[in-house]
């Protein structure tokens, strides 16, 4: 990661002063227009805003963090940003929170507002993983760690966890149980993670020795409704499949709506698996056999190191890159399988 991006960088570009690099962002009269373009041509080259420069102007900081999420009703993204409001709060940090329904619009705008706000640093969340505004940020020196994502090729800050081992532990643990048919509620692969936890579905089936069918894999966007409607589709199959492994504990919710919908049991006629332990996961009615992703240690992990990155005065830091340990949590939702 290279110093952070400067007024004084930009001046160097341009080939005039700090102050006439002030000037021309603040818009003051009787700046030439040849040197006005020159400028901003510079900070466009350095792949910054003007807004972004301007902050640079200001020394100060203003010991607020910028925290970008996916999608706010999902209880994943709601604890996690309870548990960073939390620990920020002591560490005498203000949080702004920016949802932005999976977007890359909205996240492209998050960045932006935030770092007009003077965030001192951003913890990103549900982040495309081929987005380059981020890998520009990062390249820029400006302080970003991303939890619960990761880009492709990039050394972007980020703690995740081993999705790849999550997802296995999930289809052995079902492949045990003596299910065959298994489907998938995956959701689109523009995530890394989403992509990681998909290719161990299918390792897994190929491991256990079961076939892959794809019709029993859901990679649409993820609501609600559709994934309910897609649970009736396949469990009203002849040859329905005899247990659901979901993406994230929210869409195992749905499932279980779906189910009900058809009158059947859990677990006794579908066994049902999620990802992520949310809080009502463990409740004793709903009983959820999921995969832990640790999101407390996580959240905090990811905090404590964007802090270190705010706070550091070196010009050059190593990146992060932390994976957490996936833990399989056995409840009710998950049996043996009773059909072929």
């Amino acid at each position: 990661m290279k110093g952070r991006v400067t007024a004084d960088d930009v001046a160097k570009k341009a080939g005039v002063s700090q102050s006439t690099v002030s000037r021309v962002l603040n818009n003051y009269p009787f700046i030439k227009e040849g040197t006005r373009e020159k400028v901003l041509e510079a900070i466009n080259e350095l792949g910054f805003t003007r807004d972004e420069i301007a902050r640079s102007l200001v020394e100060k900081k203003t010991r607020t963090i910028g925290l970008i999420i996916g999608n706010i009703s999902n209880p994943f993204f709601a604890e996690s940003a309870g548990v960073i409001i939390s620990k920020a709060q002591k560490e005498k940090y203000d949080v702004i929170i920016y949802n932005t329904n999976h977007d890359d619009y909205q996240l492209e705008k998050a960045i932006s507002t935030l770092i007009g706000k003077r965030v001192d640093g951003i913890l990103a969340a549900a982040v495309n993983r081929n987005n380059a505004r981020v890998k520009q940020l990062y390249e820029n020196g400006f302080p970003i760690v991303l939890y619960n994502s990761r880009l492709d090729d990039s050394e972007v800050n980020s703690i995740s966890l081993d999705n790849k081992k999550g997802a296995m532990l999930a289809v052995e643990h079902l492949a045990e149980l003596g299910h065959k048919k298994i489907a998938y509620i995956a959701g689109p692969s523009k995530y890394l993670t989403v992509y990681e936890r998909y290719v161990a579905y299918r390792e897994a089936l190929q491991k256990y020795g079961l076939s892959y069918d794809s019709e029993l894999v859901f990679k649409e966007e993820l609501t609600h409704d559709k994934v309910v409607t897609f649970t009736k589709r396949i469990l009203s199959r002849p040859d329905r499949p005899s247990a659901i492994f979901a993406m994230s504990d929210e869409m195992a919710l749905a499932v279980m709506d779906g189910v009900a919908g058809l009158g059947l049991k859990i677990p006794e006629d579908v066994s049902i698996i999620g990802f992520d332990n949310i809080n009502i996961a463990a409740n004793s009615y709903i009983g959820l056999t999921t995969i832990s992703q640790q999101k407390e240690k996580m959240a905090l992990l990811a905090l404590d190191n964007l802090i270190q990155l705010i706070e550091s005065d070196q010009k050059d830091v190593q990146p992060v890159h932390v994976i957490i340990e996936p833990e399989l949590l056995i409840r009710r939702t998950t049996g043996v399988c009773n059909g072929s």
